[in-house]
């Protein structure tokens, strides 16, 4: 009022409209600079109920409701406890907890609570202050229930013997005391008020005591405190009448007032004291002591000698902690009964730069994420010192080298943010140091650190070493068993860095591909499903993907080329006569041979194939000891070609019929083998069919193999013919049965299909004769085996070239046994 007051003299002096825009100006560049240094009051009483209203503090702020919660309007209060809260409904700031003002401030005659208030997008930080008044909440307390006094019934009315008074833990009017004291004819109290606002209240005593009449007075001293209701407190005053020595010593003055710095030694002198006793002899003597109701804390610290009434420092003063000191001291003489006398001695702790500085670190939003925006709030930053004056005032500064800085909200209060962008690949956390230096001489110092740990986001996807693996698995694995391990490393870390692996699901021959293998999800071990089969698929591609746990997912491929590797575990089979013919690994069949034949005449051809690949599928052929007929046999096969030819003349010491058994093996580990029984018979040259050359079964060989099915009913037709020269009958049958057949063999586009494990044989491998031995090649895909003449047969047949003699060719895809 009295500044409006001087503002509005200024305005109509004589100076006229200049000075009054000058002032007017002034005045509004000052309520400018209140408004934009972003500071609220407020005032509410303590032990105000939860939800009490204070303020409305976004509205004073001039924030808009509708942005609290985008601008994450949040309050961070000093000292961490929660006393007061914001509805971010209503922008109304109230009371969230209990508030206990003597608990906050003790006896500070103003208590307030400093709350930070904070808005992002952008930074704002707001300082408000709440002042908590206090209520009438605390009666008047003595230190003690009973107070004893010792009086010799020689003092004089008018005598004062002093008390301890009360304390109220109120401020203001409510720790205004006021003593009474109960009724008695021989005390009355007397209280008096220093100027430090401190009551001394003494008993004085009105008339004579008598000892004999009354030993010992009860009084009942009462203090009531100025609140409104007004609270009491009592405390029992028992006053014991001693006899004789009628002089107490007294002091120079009541009071004394000393000053003594904090970091002053054990032993250094605080004040000596002195007082005087009229009395004489031992009730002259004076001894010096601590009164008894002296706090324990004033022992700690003081000491006082007996005979000299020097007090001194015992340990250690912290002005911080206790900056003075109220002290009690007795001077008692040595008469019967001894008197003491009283003096009060008011200790004055000064200030020295003995307290580091303090930091507090409050985070707001730790870990930080690496792809967080510049200028991002890290941690709040507050300092302080203990000490008083420059000793107290406080620069905070930050280690170098790290991607922060320091901002300024308020006096001693900072804001941590980030000053350049962060990548957790290449840096997951940063020590950072926090530097407080005080003004103080010498100067103090200290640091406090904080760990700012970089949260990952998922910016990194799975990467395999390699884009494809070769697997190599041999066929007829156990179902289940594992072929191969996939394994991909993701730089990102927790969820983010979880691989989940699946498998890319794709049709292979008509079946998923989740039907032969699949991958564990985890641990990326892939396993076979089934037991494969070389035979039926030799390279297996298999695509497993890997995704990261992150939001959202990151992956990639990898593909294996899985290679299915041959075992011995196919038998060679023999091929019966005609494509159509069945297959076994033990056959039969009959040959007729003219005895004119000469050496080299081929009888038959064993042929067998084997489904196994490589050195498995390697076949060669034998003439079993058994079958050999000793030194006379003139027979022999060829070793790779199965070709059974005469080994020299047939004469008429030869038997009519032999039997010979073939045994085909292949050369796998262990060897497969199969045998075929050929019923040779001798006949004359005018019974038996023409004989073949080896030039004629090759031409044979070749035209079966470039005319299909239409080959193999010539040779059937050959059969026919031959057979006809025996017996006209048969002849005639067989002809008309061969034109039926030949007939709907022709109708017929592929011809009948080999089935069962024949058919299974002849579609899975090709046979391949060579000067070496025949091959089995397997084949990707199924294959039908198809003869054009009708349904296959159950029997061997033999059947016996009639072309001249020549060289053996090679056949490539014959599948008969002839």
């Amino acid at each position: 009022m009295e500044i409006k007051r001087e503002a509005f003299d200024m305005v109509f002096s004589s100076e006229g409209k200049l000075r009054t825009r000058l002032l007017l100006l002034s005045l509004l560049l000052h309520a400018t600079w209140q408004a934009g240094s972003g500071q609220l009051r407020y005032s509410v009483p303590e032990e105000a109920k939860h939800g009490t209203f204070v303020g409305r503090i976004a509205q004073d702020l001039g924030l808009q409701l509708a942005e609290l919660v985008p601008r994450l309007f949040r309050v961070a209060p000093r000292g961490g406890a929660d006393l007061l809260e914001v509805n971010l409904q209503n922008g109304i700031l109230f009371v969230n907890s209990r508030l206990d003002r003597e608990e906050l401030c003790g006896r500070s005659a103003e208590c307030s609570v400093h709350l930070e208030v904070l808005v992002e997008r952008p930074l704002q930080v707001f300082h408000v202050e709440v002042e908590v008044r206090d209520i009438n909440d605390n009666a008047p307390a003595f230190p003690v229930k009973e107070q004893r006094l010792q009086i010799s019934e020689s003092r004089l009315p008018g005598s004062l013997f002093p008390l301890e008074g009360a304390s109220d833990a109120d401020v203001g009017s409510n720790s205004i005391l006021t003593y009474k004291l109960s009724s008695s004819e021989y005390f009355a109290l007397d209280v008096k008020t220093n100027r430090d606002d401190d009551a001394q209240i003494r008993l004085v005593l009105s008339k004579p005591l008598d000892r004999e009449d009354t030993p010992e007075h009860n009084l009942l001293l009462v203090a009531t405190d100025g609140g409104k209701p007004e609270l009491t407190g009592t405390m029992q005053v028992r006053v014991t009448v001693l006899d004789v020595n009628d002089n107490a010593p007294s002091f120079e003055q009541p009071e004394y007032e000393v000053r003594i710095l904090e970091n002053s030694e054990n032993g250094t002198s605080v004040i000596r004291l002195n007082a005087s006793d009229p009395d004489e002899g031992a009730n002259g003597e004076i001894s010096y002591s601590f009164n008894s109701l002296v706090s324990p804390v004033v022992l700690a610290h003081f000491h006082i000698d007996p005979a000299t009434g020097d007090v001194t420092v015992r340990g250690s003063l912290d002005f911080e902690h206790v900056n003075s000191y109220k002290i009690r001291i007795d001077a008692t003489d040595k008469g019967h009964p001894p008197m003491a006398g009283h003096c009060t001695v008011l200790v004055k702790v000064l200030d020295t730069n003995d307290n580091v500085p303090e930091i507090v670190l409050t985070s707001l939003s730790l870990p930080v994420k690496e792809d967080a925006p510049l200028g991002t709030v890290i941690a709040l930053i507050s300092v302080s010192d203990r000490d008083s004056g420059p000793n107290g005032q406080v620069t905070c500064s930050l280690e170098p080298h790290v991607p922060f800085k320091l901002l300024s909200t308020y006096k001693n209060h900072y804001s941590l943010v980030l000053d350049s962008a962060l990548d957790r690949e290449s840096v997951s956390g940063y020590d950072v140091v926090v530097r407080a230096r005080d003004a103080g001489s010498p100067p103090r110092w200290a640091s406090a650190s904080v760990r700012v740990e970089v949260a990952d986001v998922n910016d990194n996807a799975p990467q395999f070493a390699q884009a494809e693996y070769t697997v190599f698995v041999k066929e007829n694995n156990a179902p289940g068993c594992h072929i191969f391990t996939v394994s991909a490393q993701d730089a990102d870390a927790q969820e983010n860095a979880r691989v989940w692996y699946s498998l890319v699901e794709r049709r292979v021959g008509g079946r998923a591909l989740s039907s032969y293998v699949s991958v564990h999800g985890e641990s990326g071990r892939v396993y076979a499903l089934q037991p494969l089969d070389h035979e039926e698929l030799e390279v297996l591609r298999v695509e497993v993907s890997a995704r990261d746990a992150g939001a959202p997912s990151l992956g990639s491929n990898v593909t294996l080329q899985v290679f299915v590797l041959d075992e011995n575990d196919n038998a060679p089979w023999l091929l019966a006569r005609g494509a159509g013919g069945p297959l076994g690994a033990a056959v039969a069949a009959s040959e007729l041979v003219p005895r004119s034949a000469g050496a080299g005449h081929v009888v038959t051809k064993v042929r067998a194939v084997d489904l196994d690949a490589g050195y498995n599928a390697w076949l060669w052929f034998e003439l079993q000891a058994a079958s050999a007929g000793g030194a006379r046999c003139p027979f022999r096969v060829g070793l790779y070609t199965g070709e059974i030819s005469t080994t020299r003349a047939l004469d008429e010491l030869d038997a009519a019929r032999q039997q010979l058994v073939v045994l085909v093996r292949d050369h796998g580990e262990p060897a497969l083998t199969a045998t075929a029984t050929v019923l040779v018979s001798l006949v004359d040259g005018g019974q038996a069919a023409p004989s073949w050359s080896r030039a004629s079964v090759a031409a044979s060989s070749s035209a079966g193999a470039l005319g299909g099915a239409s080959s193999l009913v010539d040779v059937n037709v050959y059969l026919v013919v031959a057979i006809c020269a025996v017996s006209s009958l048969l002849v005639l049958t067989l002809v008309v049965w061969a034109a039926v057949r030949c007939s709907s063999g022709a109708a017929s586009a592929e011809g009948a299909c080999v089935s069962g494990p024949a058919a299974a044989a002849a579609a899975a491998a090709l046979v391949c004769s060579s000067a070496v031995g025949s091959w089995s090649c397997s084949q990707r895909r199924r294959q039908r085996v198809c003869s054009g003449e009708g349904p296959p047969k159950a029997d061997l047949m033999a059947f016996s070239p009639s072309l001249p003699h020549g060289p053996i060719s090679t056949d490539n895809d014959n599948v008969s046994f002839k």
